[in-house]
């Protein structure tokens, strides 16, 4: 990991930032000045289906108008599918990964029969109850997502499970993983999507350590993940950097903001003439 403090902005291009990035990014961007670093900007656009130019062109006109800089040139993740897979390959050499051909009604199905008890959802939606986990590597096809087998995971760290450190204001202070957790709560969870070849607890692993991230900011809907992050991370070798997650910005009814809510796009605000001082004044930065 870098000596220099290194924090990241890390959108998908996949529709208009709204007041909920801009918060992210400035906080980011703050965080990093007030340390002495830098803030890196990586454009998450592993669903390709998804991502368009035109909405990149915008992420990177909004985070300039906030008055935002950032070396060039930036990390794409869509051009990073072969560090991905060498991940992979590296967790099926310890043997904790296998296909899954399980679709999401199936899983929905599984969990909905009478002896499967209440489901319980976790930071990937509903926990996997271990349909295909008996399959071997060997039987993966094109159509199989992949997923990380969590006991055979927490059996390969061993009984000293790692722990990481929160500076956000709703979780600070050092936390260590907790294999009951892990199992109940998470399960075994996608790291190889069918559809992209990745997900976003590989790539943003993956991503994190290559770019030597210190601090990873982000909304605290992803504090969740971040146990998945730091098993992957302990697995893999890779350093783990201390995480900031934020409160959220929301709605008039305290929804979170999706990218769909174009009221709240900073384009609208920038086209009816808001300052960058005045999106810093509404977020309370």
């Amino acid at each position: 990991m870098t000596d220099t403090p290194t924090t990241r902005f890390a959108p998908s291009p996949t529709g208009p930032l709204h007041l909920g990035h801009a918060y992210s990014a400035l906080t980011a961007h703050d965080r990093a000045q007030s340390a002495g670093g830098r803030m890196l900007l990586r454009i998450e656009d592993i669903d390709t289906a998804r991502s368009k130019p035109e909405w990149e062109a915008q992420i990177f006109d909004d985070l300039a108008w906030l008055g935002l800089d950032w070396p060039r040139p930036v990390l794409r993740q869509s051009v990073r599918r072969p560090a991905y897979d060498a991940a992979l390959d590296r967790l099926g050499v310890m043997g904790v990964i296998y296909p899954c051909r399980c679709r999401r009604a199936d899983i929905r199905a599984a969990l909905s029969a009478p002896q499967a008890g209440a489901p319980v959802h976790g930071p990937d939606g509903l926990v996997y109850p271990g349909t295909c986990r008996d399959r071997p590597m060997a039987a993966a096809g094109a159509q199989d997502a992949i997923r990380l087998n969590m006991g055979a995971a927490l059996d390969r760290i061993g009984r000293m499970l790692p722990t990481f450190r929160e500076t956000g204001p709703l979780h600070g202070g050092l936390h260590r993983l907790d294999a009951t957790a892990l199992i109940k709560g998470v399960g075994d969870v996608v790291l190889a999507r069918r559809d992209i070849g990745t997900s976003y607890h590989m790539a943003v692993v993956v991503d994190d350590a290559f770019q030597g991230i210190t601090e990873v900011v982000r909304g605290a809907d992803l504090f969740e993940a971040t146990q998945i992050h730091v098993l992957l991370q302990a697995l893999l070798g890779l350093p783990t950097p201390a995480y900031h997650h934020h409160r959220l910005i929301t709605d008039d009814t305290g929804k979170r903001l999706a990218k769909r809510d174009d009221a709240r796009a900073l384009a609208t605000y920038r086209a009816e003439g808001a300052t960058p001082a005045a999106i810093r004044r509404m977020i309370g930065l």
